[in-house]
């Protein structure tokens, strides 16, 4: 199931509402969050909810021994099985395929040997969820958290369905107080479905339609991506443009749906995303983009005397290795976190105060770039496409500089293009801000935002009628 869907918006979303509000109760509010939170998963994943609820048993038991052993070996133990078997499950799920590929390719070389690859289904959101219970069994092992007395809340923790899916990664330590003791006043109510609508909005409205041009400028891995062997350097650059654009406001979108969505049943989760394409360098764009992501990598693996002490670079390129790998198993999606790794370890050796020194007109051309290439990186998952991308960028695929058909894609979207740049700068928040300091101004504010999110979800409806194309990008993840 998706949010982006009118079975979605219309009777799954209501009916668990109403019986959620039926009662006051919070222990029976839990009890309706992991039945719709079941289902939910079940709906796309009748097997693997399996999965999921022995991964949430598994570390739930964890962390009640590592909390009673913390300091002991019993403890250690714990804490080890946890990460070997949820790391197991998931490269087993993920990454099977292709580590199996990688040593036929090596075989090749030497024999005709060649082992068969298996052909194992990814279950929908098990990178989000095998993230978020190990965060739960480390903080339990260095005393963060106290363990979770009761299965039941634990598995409402970790399967809450307007994060289990696609993130964000919703840590343990962020919403543990609330699993027992919360409250969902008007406000919570006014500005949860308010964030629903703008992310719906964002999905629906924008990253479906940029995800039409995207195909167009720079093909599909259906088909190889055939377009890029004469792709002209203007419709390049357009279509990496345009990926960075759809990649962010499909996925912010999904994560407003979710904000907003745990806001209604009094949760606060984390932002995920902060307007990441006005950042001046790339440090500060992953401080703004996939935020939950980025903060875990941190928190559980940069600070790692791994590599010693002072090995402070080996330790961040093994964080953007593992970023990369998250993404999926494809050598490109490595690449696409090493790539990162390199530009944020020149702007370390670059030092802050020098990197302030540089015209901001600059860094922001300088760190766009990069940016946009990276997203690039991350689209074609194949080697010999990847290839050929670079050769478009600099016209070395003899495209030339531009061609008609591309073109005809900005004219015909020309309004589209726009409104996703200015859409993915605080606009909208500077207005609202501007609006508020007055009391006359605040109430049309209000007013018109009624109005607004009406017109919007109405759209969005609409849209959603006929239209097919509505998979999150990270539901792959």
């Amino acid at each position: 199931m998706v949010f982006a869907d009118l079975f979605f918006l219309y009777v799954f979303l209501p009916l668990c509402l109403i019986m959620y509000f039926i009662s006051k109760n919070t222990a029976y509010r839990n009890v309706i969050l992991v039945f719709f939170s079941l289902v939910f998963y079940a709906w796309g994943e009748p097997v693997y909810v399996f999965l999921l609820v022995f991964t949430a048993f598994f570390d739930y038991c964890n962390g009640r021994i590592i909390e009673k052993y913390r300091d002991r070996f019993k403890g250690k133990l714990a804490l080890a099985c946890s990460i070997i078997v949820d790391l197991s499950i998931l490269g087993f799920f993920k990454y099977s395929g292709f580590f199996v590929e990688n040593i036929n390719n090596l075989l090749g070389l030497f024999s005709s040997i060649s082992l068969p690859v298996p052909d194992v289904r990814l279950p929908i959101g098990i990178s989000f969820y095998t993230f978020q219970t190990i965060s739960y069994t480390v903080d339990c092992y260095w005393g963060k958290v106290k363990a979770q007395k009761s299965f039941g809340k634990y598995l409402m923790y970790l399967s809450l369905f307007p994060q289990l899916v696609a993130g964000p990664i919703v840590r343990y330590s962020v919403i543990q107080n609330e699993i027992d003791n919360r409250r969902t006043t008007l406000e919570d109510l006014s500005v949860g479905f308010s964030r629903i609508i703008l992310g719906l909005s964002k999905k629906v409205i924008i990253a479906n339609n940029l995800s039409t041009m995207v195909n167009s400028l720079c093909g599909e891995v259906s088909n190889g991506y055939a377009i890029m062997e004469g792709q002209s350097v203007v419709g390049t650059w357009l279509g990496i443009i345009t990926i960075a654009l759809w990649y962010y406001f499909d996925f912010s979108g999904y994560s407003d749906i979710a904000i907003g969505l745990g806001r209604i049943f009094g949760f606060r989760f984390d932002e995920n995303f902060r307007y990441p394409f006005i950042c001046k360098n790339i440090t500060e764009f992953w401080q703004r983009w996939h935020i939950s992501l980025g903060t875990f990598f941190r928190d559980y693996l940069l600070y790692l005397p791994l590599f010693g002490k002072r090995r402070q670079y080996a330790n961040l390129f093994l964080v953007w290795f593992c970023t990369g790998l998250w993404h999926g198993a494809s050598w490109n999606f490595i690449f696409w976190g090493l790539y990162y790794g390199i530009f944020i370890f020149i702007e370390m050796k670059i030092g802050k105060k020098r990197m302030k020194k540089i015209p901001k007109i600059l860094t922001h051309i300088y760190s766009k770039a990069i940016i946009v290439v990276g997203f690039g990186i991350f689209y074609f998952e194949s080697l010999p496409a990847l290839g050929n991308f670079f050769k478009a960028l600099v016209g070395a695929n003899g495209g030339g500089l531009i061609d008609s058909k591309t073109q005809l894609i900005l004219m015909n979207n020309i309004w589209l293009v726009i409104a996703a740049v200015i859409f993915s700068m605080p606009v909208v928040g500077k207005l609202k801000e501007i609006m508020s300091k007055r009391q006359g101004t605040y109430i049309l504010a209000n007013s018109m935002g009624i109005v607004l999110n009406a017109g919007l979800l109405l759209l969005c409806s609409l849209l959603l009628v006929d239209s097919t194309n509505n998979v999150f990008l990270y539901f792959r993840f």
